[in-house]
């Protein structure tokens, strides 16, 4: 079955998902970017929980509540370490990871943000090369997901996303 990708511009925390994906570090501290967004609006529970789960290996991905907001689950991609950067081998580790994660858990829909863009300092069309190559790459293992949306804050992230997209 082929999945639905979209490529949305917008906050991530108003997705129209079942679940949403934190990029996170290994430790799964929610500090600023995307994890800050998250803790704002769904609550400090977020993060104690996430916390209590980790730490975790770099590229792989856990599940919380979703606090106050509206999802089944948050889910915490560790795309990076300690030290703050990311590199394309993570990058498609923890998408992967985090996809099985979401299939084990039989969600039907997913809302990604760019993984590693923000303070990990991976460019836009890296991301969106990797990310998505990820999703076509296990497209015909998923039996749950049906759609996935990638949530970009920003145009250059939306164009980004959109221009690998239609590559493909």
């Amino acid at each position: 079955m082929e999945i639905q990708i979209n490529i949305l511009k917008g906050d991530i925390t108003e997705a129209e998902t079942e679940a949403i994906v934190n990029a996170a570090n290994n430790h799964l501290w929610m500090g600023s970017g995307v994890a800050g967004a998250i803790k704002r609006k769904g609550g400090e529970e977020i993060e104690k929980e996430a916390v209590a789960k980790g730490p975790i290996e770099i590229g792989e991905a856990v599940a919380t509540g979703a606090g106050k907001l509206p999802f089944k689950y948050i889910i915490h991609a560790a795309g990076m370490g300690q030290d703050l950067q990311t590199e394309r081998g993570i990058v498609h580790l923890v998408t992967i990871n985090t996809l099985m994660l979401a299939e084990k858990l039989e969600l039907r829909s997913l809302a990604f943000p760019a993984i590693g863009t923000g303070v990990g300092g991976m460019s836009l069309d890296t991301c969106a090369e990797i990310m998505i190559g990820s999703v076509k790459e296990l497209e015909p293992r998923l039996v749950f997901l049906n759609r996935i949306d990638f949530i970009l804050f920003d145009d250059a992230g939306f164009k980004a996303f959109e221009t690998e997209l239609k590559r493909r």
